[in-house]
Formats: C-alpha cells, sequence, structure tokens
C-alpha cells in the first residue's frame, strides 16, 4: 500500500486537533478532561508521523538502491524465465541487458533484455525480480 493510499499521519492529526480543540471548547467546567490523556494521544500522533517519514525515506533509497544496481547489470547477461504461450513450460533464456528504465505507471525499475542477434533477436521487458543469474 503507498502512503497516497493511507491518510497521513499529519492528516489524523490535524483533525484530531480539530476535535480535541472543540471538545474542550464544550467541555463541562465541573469534570475536565484528563491531561494526561490528551498527551499520551499527541504523543502517539507525532511517533505515527515520524514513523510515516521514516517509511518514505526508506522507500526512496529502496528506489536508488534498485535503479543503480540495474544499471550495474547493462551489457551483462542474465539468466530468466518465461512461460511458453502455447504449453504453458517455463523456458530458460539468456540475454543481455541492452536498458534501464521505469515504468511511468508503477515507478519500478525495468530491464530491457535482448535474447539472440540479428533477424532472430527478441526483446523483453524483465523486473528485476524476474533475473535468477547475472554473468559478464
Amino acid at each position: 500500500m503507498s502512503t497516497s493510499e493511507i491518510t497521513s499521519a499529519s492528516k489524523i492529526q490535524l483533525d484530531y486537533m480539530k476535535l480535541l480543540v472543540t471538545q474542550l471548547q464544550n467541555q463541562n467546567p465541573l469534570e475536565p478532561m484528563d491531561n494526561n490523556q490528551m498527551a499520551t494521544q499527541l504523543t502517539q500522533f507525532s511517533q505515527l508521523q515520524q514513523l510515516e517519514s521514516m517509511s518514505s525515506s526508506f522507500a526512496d533509497i529502496l528506489a536508488t538502491t534498485n535503479r543503480n544496481y540495474a544499471n550495474s547489470l547493462l551489457d551483462k547477461n542474465v539468466t530468466f524465465y518465461t512461460t511458453d504461450v502455447t504449453t504453458g513450460a517455463l523456458e530458460k533464456k539468456v540475454g543481455k541487458v541492452s536498458s534501464v528504465f521505469n515504468d511511468p505507471k508503477t515507478g519500478e525499475t525495468l530491464l530491457g533484455v535482448t535474447v539472440g542477434q540479428g533477424q532472430e533477436a527478441q526483446e523483453y521487458t524483465l523486473g528485476l525480480n524476474a533475473v535468477v543469474l547475472v554473468e559478464n
């Protein structure tokens, strides 16, 4: 799940603050709210916001690491498997990485792999997880 699909901690915290202010404005002066409970809740929201920030940072680092790894595969032979459309059997393929690019929809780092040469050459697009062996 991406952070865009989840309500961010900042938005939750802002909504909580609005609710808290409304409660404080309408509370019974003879039975005020517990300050410790409010402080605990605010601390939990702050921790959630920090975790959300760390998660985003780790995702950025992972994307950069994947891109650097993919770039290191340029001009190397990689082994991967495809499924034969007629038989459904797995076929082992070996090809040379000719390009590295990002999928514009998902942001995933992909490899362009050429199998064969000349007229017989076939182009495949692979995710990094499809590579089972790398050779010079």
